[in-house]
């Protein structure tokens, strides 16, 4: 992605349960590239165009832009994000993953939690992912907090 818009990007930030050493996770990589503002997003969605990638908008969360490959890659399952620097999105994704890189205790009620869904959800990912809101928004609270 940096060779495609690199020039646009100030950064780029592994995110999500697989950047979070010791925790229960699909494998799928999320990944935030880092924009200084949202005056970049036209010409970066221009180019993830240009290489096979479909801008999905924000999919309800307000700090993110999110890309799917039209094509496959050869690369292992992954999301990709463009995020603003200050964006909220952006700004959750790292606070909540440096929070449980911290607290191995928060760590390991996470990982129990998303098992417990995962056996309640395991053909409905909506559901899943709804079912871990009030459990992250509780450690944004902490990470605020601190």
């Amino acid at each position: 992605m940096l060779e495609i818009a690199g020039d646009l990007i100030i950064g780029s930030e592994h995110v999500g349960s697989t950047s979070i050493e010791g925790l229960w996770a699909k494998p799928v990589i999320d990944i935030d590239l880092v924009m200084e503002s949202y005056d970049k997003l036209p010409e970066i969605i221009r180019r993830l165009e240009s290489f096979g990638y479909e801008h999905q908008g924000n999919l309800g969360i307000e700090g993110r832009e999110a890309f799917r490959s039209k094509h496959d890659d050869s690369f292992m399952k992954y999301h990709l994000y463009v995020c603003p620097q200050d964006g909220k999105g952006y700004l959750e994704h790292i606070a909540f993953r440096d929070y449980l890189r911290a607290h191995p205790s928060a760590r390991d009620e996470y990982q129990a939690v998303k098992q417990q869904l995962a056996g309640q959800h395991r053909y409905d990912i909506d559901a899943y992912c709804e079912g871990k809101t009030a459990f992250v928004r509780s450690i944004l609270q902490k990470a605020a907090e601190e």
